[in-house]
């Protein structure tokens, strides 16, 4: 990657765990696209006072050359149950992973275009 990954974080703490498992799959998805430019990586927790749904919003953005911008939020769907950080943030990764895969795979010419 050119530029080193940028990680946010608004009303969450930082913690180690959770900055070694954000390295571990930025590294993943360097294995699937090692000519990324950047990687940003937004992590926040909206409303204190929340009744139900998930808590945490995790966002993550992607620029691949030529011109590309991949975004994943992992998006929550009514009555979820809350889930821990660490998973929301493998969620959000395995979204980014897979759209990853599919513009590689559309750049070497492994998919035909329609």
């Amino acid at each position: 990657m050119q530029t080193p990954p940028e990680i946010t974080y608004r009303n969450v703490e930082k913690t180690e765990d959770i900055e070694n498992l954000i390295a571990e799959k930025i590294a993943k998805l360097e294995q699937v696209c090692d000519y990324m430019t950047s990687c940003r990586v937004a992590i926040e927790r909206p409303h204190q006072h929340q009744q139900t749904g998930n808590p945490y919003r995790v966002r993550i953005d992607v620029n691949v050359p030529p011109g590309h911008e991949l975004v994943a939020k992992p998006i929550s769907t009514e009555g979820e149950r809350e889930e821990p950080l660490p998973t929301v943030v493998r969620r959000a990764f395995d979204a980014m992973r897979r759209q990853l895969k599919e513009l590689v795979e559309r750049q070497r010419g492994e998919v035909k275009e329609h």
